[in-house]
């Protein structure tokens, strides 16, 4: 089992950044970086989307379409953090945010995302 808790989220305007902060917690004798980590987000009556991914140890990196460009991923293999480092955004960027663990060691949208996180809220207004 894996505990993932999610934080950075809030009410900003068009324009602004935001990092979002993912917290891995492990039983002992694992490691939080040997899970891939995603971060999707889903708005109200929308269907869920990939964001962006890193792989085993942040060895891969992956984006989704909204983020290429303006989103960054990365990790912290010490403090067992993953972030998401938001640019430039936009009214569209309205969501709430999650961050899933997967065991697959690629990083990506298609492996399977076991554990997940409760959510931070990010809201973007013009």
């Amino acid at each position: 089992q894996v505990q993932l808790v999610e934080s950075g989220g809030g009410w900003v305007q068009t324009g602004d950044s935001l990092r979002l902060s993912c917290v891995g917690s492990v039983v002992p004798g694992r490691n939080f970086s040997d899970y891939s980590v995603g971060w999707f987000r889903q708005a109200p009556g929308k269907e869920r989307e990939f964001v962006a991914g890193t792989g085993f140890a942040g060895v891969n990196i992956y984006y989704g379409d909204s983020a290429r460009g303006r989103f960054t991923i990365s990790r912290d293999n010490i403090k067992d953090t993953v972030y998401l480092q938001m640019n430039t955004l936009k009214v569209e960027d309205t969501a709430a945010y999650y961050c899933a663990a997967s065991v697959a060691l690629v990083g990506g949208p298609a492996i399977p995302y076991k554990y997940w996180g409760q959510g931070t809220q990010v809201t973007v207004s013009s």
